[in-house]
């Protein structure tokens, strides 16, 4: 399938976002191991919340993800605290998506994993019982989802769980997230320095509510930065929020857009007022990423940005896919280092009719659907990956005036 894009002249609109992801996988965890009698409200209906919401109320022991990585790596850790032997596998970029540093973890503090096909990766067998805990060493540059993983079981571990992380910390605030949520489900935590611990306990049953996706808004501050004429109004959105990709206001701030705070969310308006270049370490925002390239680059806004190590390992390899992509409309993005990226105005040829391919990645998608307000139209491939985070992207835009064609 592909969609063609076309963009209005102006962007006007009141948006609901969708519910977060990230909180919702996290809550459904919480939820389910406090045994609580109510249930998550307001919870995400993307495709990877609804993975971890079948994962719970299968009566099978075989689980296909399909392609949720943070339901791999959090139902990884649930099973193997939970009585009882499982399989659990995933997509063909699932099974290219290394989980050793996890499986290592778990089986150095009392689990029973081992892998059924290649070494490091999914398919697993999972052979869940009471863990010992204790003390882990872990490397602060791995997926902040391994770490969230272990967290939220670490209260049912014997001897409770202290991380200790050497290095650098990538995604910060996704551990600071899942810790704020224990601590709401009555679990507290120590972090000093580069070592987090938790003790012995148990998650106490509370009512929950999912707040919207500020990764989702970033898509729609894309829109209000490239639109000549934009006043775009997003509902749900709390200023004291819990994700780091709130961070999003002030990125973009130096793309030319304000944001005001309302009772029920945020209005973002155009000041008009862009940098000549922009320096930023990516390091806590990762998933920003895509988005701001892209932008940056059609605002004629030269770049180096850095941190960007977890893009490898995501859905697809998201520094290669930008290059090839950008590329199309005529950009040429250099990287190094595996986490860095630049871009000092060089430009070629762009293509007449630019398709942007996806990779199964549904922020590839989403990041490249505002570049149609710069060109006469933009074609996007197999557009529907957005279900894995937000499933009614197309239906918004189509709201706000985009013409979207298959």
């Amino acid at each position: 399938m592909r969609y063609k894009i076309t963009a209005p002249r102006k962007v006007h609109s009141v948006i609901d976002l969708p519910a977060s992801k990230s909180i919702s996988n996290r809550a459904l965890i919480l939820n389910t191991l406090s045994n609580s009698p109510f249930p998550v409200e307001n919870l995400s209906n993307s495709d990877d919340t609804q993975v971890m919401i079948d994962a719970f109320h299968s009566t099978s022991d075989d689980f296909d993800i399909g392609a949720a990585g943070t339901s791999m790596r959090f139902l990884t850790a649930y099973f193997s605290h939970t009585p009882g032997e499982r399989t659990i596998t995933g997509s063909k970029r699932m099974q290219e998506r290394p989980i050793n540093v996890l499986v290592e973890a778990l089986n150095t503090l009392g689990g029973d994993v081992e892998y059924i096909k290649n070494n490091g990766f999914p398919p697993l067998k999972i052979r869940g019982k009471a863990l010992e805990g204790g003390d882990i060493f872990l490397s602060g540059g791995i997926s902040s989802q391994f770490i969230s993983a272990l967290l939220m079981i670490a209260p049912y571990m014997k001897k409770g769980l202290k991380i200790h992380l050497e290095g650098e910390i990538i995604s910060a605030p996704y551990i600071k997230m899942t810790l704020k949520m224990m601590e709401e489900y009555g679990v507290k935590s120590e972090w000093e320095g580069n070592t987090i611990k938790i003790y012995p306990n148990e998650y106490k049953p509370v009512r929950f509510k999912v707040e919207s996706d500020w990764s989702a808004a970033s898509y729609w501050y894309s829109i209000a930065a490239l639109s000549e004429d934009s006043l775009i109004e997003l509902r749900g959105l709390r200023e004291d929020s819990v994700q780091g990709d709130s961070n999003v206001a002030g990125l973009f701030l130096d793309l030319g857009v304000k944001t005001e705070y309302t009772n029920d969310g945020i209005i973002l308006r155009k000041n008009g007022v862009t940098a000549k270049k922009i320096f930023h370490n990516f390091v806590n925002e990762p998933d920003l990423a895509q988005t701001f390239v892209v932008t940056c680059c059609l605002l004629n806004v030269p770049f180096l940005f850095t941190g960007l190590q977890s893009l490898k390992i995501k859905e697809t390899d998201r520094i290669e896919a930008l290059k090839a992509e950008m590329k199309k409309l005529g950009y040429i993005i250099r990287d190094s280092d595996n986490s860095v990226l630049e871009w000092n105005g060089e430009r070629t040829d762009a293509d007449a009719d630019p398709v942007i391919l996806t990779y199964e990645d549904h922020r590839m998608a989403m990041a490249f659907a505002p570049a149609s307000i710069k060109l006469e139209h933009l074609y996007i491939e197999e557009p529907m990956v957005v279900t894995k985070s937000y499933p009614h992207f197309w239906k918004d835009l189509e709201k706000a005036g985009f013409s979207v064609e298959e």
